[in-house]
């Protein structure tokens, strides 16, 4: 119990003082960095203009690339690698499994199912919302998880927490793979060759089509996220002791596991339902960020939030600067990224 409790209340802001400047930074960097080049005094007296009332003469049409399009593209880019590193860290502690991620447990694949189902085959009529949607898809994604694993490690005692690792993994897959093919056998029955060819893109991760008023809903769910996870964070350390060790130091096991899995299943749908299904971040993420910063959750939680907003505004700069005149899907650099971190992951626990 002593591990748990004696660690200090005021330990989540510690050494984190330059988290603010780092962000600031980088939404600059991935506001200034763009397939057209722009003069970065430019970018800098744009923003000036809009954010202090500044006047100095910018072009119309470079001022709107800057702020209507770069801008709240890297903001949202921020939170949503923030919220799916979260996602990983949260999935990673609970389930007691390096591997686990709202990509490879199939979270997104369900979230990607109930958005497409409710803008291309008008599930809901119109009254379901894109998110809610997704979120939905996401809840029911986990909870196929979670019983197709229960059945695959035979049912043995113990609930979620003494699933076996590699259960929870190959079911996660086949979960991924049946609502991709859910979300497929939607589009070809329901969407024109040009939706089609737009939602196929999104389901890659996609950007392009962000917005300020999509600005509101991915900040405000990543930093409730954030919060959660830091106010959660001793029920987090306790679960590396399993569920009945975590119960056995004063954690109420059920509340704390199910408040987590749905902000888990929320995020991933709200951020979801904005930019697509990206892959990885929650995977690669939070295990570079325990090789520097350690595992204790008052310190993983911001420095993951941090790095994720950051990995994922690199890796938006160069989906668009990568091929000439081309933008990439986001979701395809993070996978070039993700893929052999994976990998090594895989390398490192065989030979432990």
């Amino acid at each position: 119990m002593t591990m748990v409790a004696a660690q200090p209340r005021v330990a989540p802001l510690r050494g984190l003082w330059g988290a603010p400047l780092i962000l600031g930074l980088t939404i600059l960097a991935g506001t200034a960095i763009g397939e057209t080049r722009l003069p970065f005094v430019t970018v800098l007296q744009t923003l000036a203009n809009h954010l202090w009332g500044a006047s100095y003469p910018v072009d119309g049409i470079e001022a709107g690339i800057i702020w209507s399009y770069r801008l709240p593209r890297a903001i949202v880019a921020a939170c949503c690698g923030a919220g799916l590193a979260l996602t990983g860290v949260v999935l990673q502690a609970l389930l007691r499994n390096p591997l686990a991620d709202p990509y490879l447990m199939g979270l997104s694949a369900g979230a990607s199912t109930g958005a497409v189902l409710v803008t291309v085959a008008g599930v809901g009529g119109g009254v379901i919302s894109m998110s809610f949607g997704a979120l939905t898809g996401a809840l029911l994604a986990f909870g196929c998880v979670v019983v197709l694993a229960h059945a695959v490690s035979g049912g043995a005692g113990g609930g979620l927490a003494t699933q076996a690792a590699a259960a929870i993994i190959l079911a996660g897959i086949a979960g991924s793979q049946m609502f991709n093919a859910l979300t497929a056998f939607t589009i070809a029955r329901s969407a024109n060759a040009e939706q089609a060819r737009g939602i196929m893109f999104w389901l890659m991760g996609n950007l392009s089509g962000i917005r300020w008023e999509d600005v509101m809903a991915c900040t405000l769910v990543s930093l409730a996220g954030v919060g959660l996870c830091l106010w959660h964070r001793r029920g987090l350390d306790a679960f590396t002791f399993g569920a009945d060790g975590a119960a056995s130091l004063g954690i109420n096991v059920p509340a704390l596991r199910g408040s987590l899995i749905t902000a888990t299943a929320i995020m991933v749908g709200v951020l979801v339902s904005k930019v697509g299904a990206i892959g990885f971040v929650g995977l690669v993420v939070p295990h570079a960020m325990r090789f520097l910063v350690g595992t204790r959750h008052d310190r993983l939680v911001p420095a993951s939030a941090l790095a994720g907003a950051v990995f994922l505004v690199a890796a938006d700069v160069i989906s668009r600067v990568i091929v000439p005149g081309q933008v990439l899907p986001i979701g395809v650099v993070t996978a070039l990224v993700g893929a052999p971190a994976f990998a090594l992951i895989l390398v490192r626990g065989a030979r432990r």
